[in-house]
Formats: structure tokens, C-alpha cells, sequence
């Protein structure tokens, strides 16, 4: 069974921080009673280190020779029940997967012909086609499931592949073997009907349901359509959620679904009664005018935890053994599926503030999960599915038994 350590610490010193995270991962590991060699390492650290992004994995290369190293920057980093924002520090996770059920990957180290049933992402948000970018990335793997984030920094947008990268996508792809379950939470909570898109170029919104957009944006905020400065303070709290023709945008009353991406409300225009927003669209596509909502947010990091618990469970109890294992009159009971590790990516305008206090949202997943060892980043843009989210938290766990 792989294990997973954790570390993290803040500290204006990144040498420092690496010093009392390294002394927790050297704890935890002494505490096992099969360490393992650890062989992959997860690091997200705050803005405030990119300027010492290469001493960063250089240090850990030296610290824990022979691993590959995975991460990102940003705004915020999180382990299990701490959230770190707009502060220095970093946030690690090392695992002991077999080196054969995993593959690191950048511009400069490509996938090959590795078979990957899944695969983390992190990517600057900069790169041109980003979005077709990682829909092409899910095809290429067995699931058709990608996970992770964005990178968010005041400065350089980097991320980590045994190597620092600016501009593209990096990662690690598992094989099969590697036990994975992955959820998306939505933070947003529609206000009004779902519409279909009627009418639109690019990302100019014309009708919808054949009427004009903004007639409808205006019905839904219950704002007056001849009176629009009045309605600015709705307009600048309102989102868009979006979805493909063929998607369900909601998965039950005003909640949105896994394939509903939220977007800015760019711009309206009186004169032609239409709205712009931040994605490109086209007739056919479903439109839900929706507004950031704390208690929505909050019951559905639960839901999602809960999901992903019962998910695990229902792995343990319909497994099968190995022929060999079924011989085995020691064993009485099969081995249980149990959550091992977690990687957690959060968007930067969610964290603790949205869900009530400091480290409120890493809280929330703690108490679901239990103290397992998690790290991840408050990130400029989610990854799921193969989709880019905003709004978002992508809470993904491995699992082992």
C-alpha cells in the first residue's frame, strides 16, 4: 500500500519553510510502519517564493534524491485543515506509488506511449487555446478525466514537472492501477431559469429562447431594463454559467452540475439588448445567470466529500480478491479501500474568507475526509473532467486496498 506524507509551513524564509515541512514528513514517515521509498512529490507554494522557484526543487531534489516533483504557484497553498492565503509558504505531499504506475510530463518531457487512465494538470493560465488545450489532454488518457489548476501569482505564472516551467501544460499521468476519485464543487447558485442560446458571435449573446439576452439577464435580476445604471450593483454580482447543448447544467434544483462552467459577465449593450461574457458561445449552448453563494458553496464541498467517501466504500465492499488471496484461510476479511492521500485546488476567489473564516474551506474537507494527508493551491482557473472551471474546488483522492 503506497504511503502518503504531508508537510507544510509558512515562513518568510522558504528554506525555513522547507526545513518544518521536511521535519513533518521526516515524523510521519518514522511513525509508519511501512514507509516505503517515497518515489513522487507534490509542491505548491505561495507567490511570495517564485522568485526562488528553482533553489526550491533543487533543495527538495537534494533533500529526497531520486523522486520526480510535481506543483505550482499560487496565491494561496493548503494542506489538510490549513489554508495558507497571499502568505509565504509551501505545502507538500510525498507518495510511495510504484514508479512504473506514474509519469511525469512538460514541453520537454512528453507523455509518449505511457498508458494513462487519468492525469493531474497544472498549466499558466497565459497559454494561448488553454481550454482546447486540456480537452485534448482528457482525450488522451483512458477516463477521459483530467484534474488540477491553474497557476495563480502575482509574478510568473509557473509550475513544476522536474523542472520549472513558464507558458503550456505540465503534469503527472497515472496508470490504472492508481486508485483515484475525483469530484467537482460549484460555489455559485443559479438565480434564474436555465436558458438555451438562440442568437450569438463569439462571445456576444444576441437571444435567448429567441428573446432578446439582456430582456432576459434583466427579468432575472428582477431589475428594470430602462433603468440600467440602477441595476449595476446586481450586475457587477452576477455570473454566468454555462454549458454544452447536450450537457445537464443542472444537477438538481439550483445546483449546477459538473459540466456547467462559470464565467464573468463581461459587458451589456442597451442599444442592440445584448450581453457579452467571458467565454466564447454558440446557438444551441445553455445559459444560467447565477451569483457567488457562501451556504451553496458550503453544502456542496460537503456533498462532495460525502460522495466521495461513499464512492470509496462502495469500491470496498464490491472488490474482488486476487484467486491467490481467496486461499488464504488467515485472511478473514477482505482489504479495506480506504482514502490514503488528497489533492485539494481551490479558486483564488473562493478559501476561507467565502466559507466564514480562516481556513474554513480546508476545514470543511477535513472534517469529511478525516486527517489525511492533503495538499494543493488556490488556483487561477480549476481543471476537471475536461473542462476549465471557475468558482470551483476539484477535490481528488487516492485510494489504496
Amino acid at each position: 500500500m503506497p504511503l502518503f506524507v504531508q508537510g507544510h509551513a509558512g515562513h518568510p524564509d522558504w528554506r525555513t519553510a522547507l526545513v518544518y515541512a521536511g521535519a513533518q514528513i521526516d515524523a510521519a514517515q518514522v511513525a509508519a510502519a511501512d514507509p516505503g521509498e517515497p518515489t513522487l512529490g507534490f509542491v505548491y507554494f505561495s507567490h511570495h517564493y517564485s522568485p526562488h522557484a528553482g533553489a526550491l526543487l533543487a533543495a527538495l531534489r537534494e533533500r529526497w534524491p531520486g523522486m520526480s516533483w510535481a506543483g505550482s504557484v499560487g496565491i494561496g497553498v493548503l494542506a489538510s485543515g490549513v489554508e495558507y492565503f497571499d502568505e509565504p509558504a509551501l505545502s507538500l505531499l510525498l507518495t510511495s506509488l510504484p514508479r512504473g504506475s506514474f509519469k511525469v510530463f512538460s514541453g520537454a518531457q512528453p507523455l509518449g506511449r505511457f498508458g494513462s487512465d487519468t492525469a493531474l494538470v497544472h498549466a499558466d493560465p497565459s497559454t494561448p487555446e488553454l481550454a482546447e488545450l486540456v480537452a485534448e489532454m482528457s482525450e488522451r488518457t483512458a477516463s477521459h478525466y483530467v484534474f488540477g489548476g491553474l497557476a495563480s501569482s502575482v509574478g510568473d505564472a509557473m509550475h513544476i514537472a522536474d523542472g520549472v516551467f513558464r507558458g503550456g501544460l505540465s503534469g503527472v499521468a497515472f496508470a490504472h492501477e492508481v486508485g483515484l476519485v475525483s469530484r467537482v464543487t460549484q460555489g455559485c447558485q443559479p438565480i434564474g431559469p436555465v436558458r438555451r442560446i438562440t442568437g450569438a458571435e463569439r462571445n456576444i449573446i444576441h437571444t435567448l429562447d429567441g428573446e432578446p439576452a439582456l430582456d432576459a439577464l434583466f427579468a432575472d435580476l428582477r431589475a428594470d431594463v430602462n433603468e440600467p445604471r440602477a441595476a449595476i450593483p446586481k450586475l457587477r454580482a452576477t455570473l454566468v454559467g454555462i454549458s454544452d447543448a447536450r450537457d445537464t447544467t443542472l444537477a438538481r434544483p439550483r445546483q449546477f452540475g459538473e459540466e456547467t462552467r462559470v464565467r464573468h459577465l463581461v459587458g451589456i449593450d442597451p442599444g442592440a439588448q445584448s450581453i457579452a461574457v467571458a467565454e466564447v458561445v454558440e446557438p444551441g449552448m445553455q445559459l444560467a445567470f447565477c451569483q457567488r453563494d457562501m451556504q451553496a458553496a458550503r453544502r456542496d464541498l460537503v456533498r462532495i466529500c460525502s460522495e466521495i467517501r461513499d464512492e470509496v466504500a462502495e469500491g470496498a465492499a464490491s472488490a474482488t480478491l486476487h484467486p491467490a488471496a481467496l486461499e488464504d484461510t488467515t485472511l478473514e476479511h477482505p482489504p479495506a479501500r480506504r482514502i490514503v492521500g488528497a489533492l485539494y485546488f481551490s479558486c483564488t476567489g473562493r478559501g476561507g474568507p467565502h466559507f466564514g473564516g480562516p481556513s474554513a474551506e480546508a476545514q470543511i474537507v477535513q472534517r469529511a475526509l478525516g486527517d489525511v494527508p492533503l495538499a494543493g493551491f488556490f488556483a487561477g482557473g480549476e481543471i476537471g473532467h475536461r473542462h476549465l472551471y471557475g468558482y470551483t474546488g476539484v477535490l481528488t483522492v487516492f485510494t489504496a486496498g
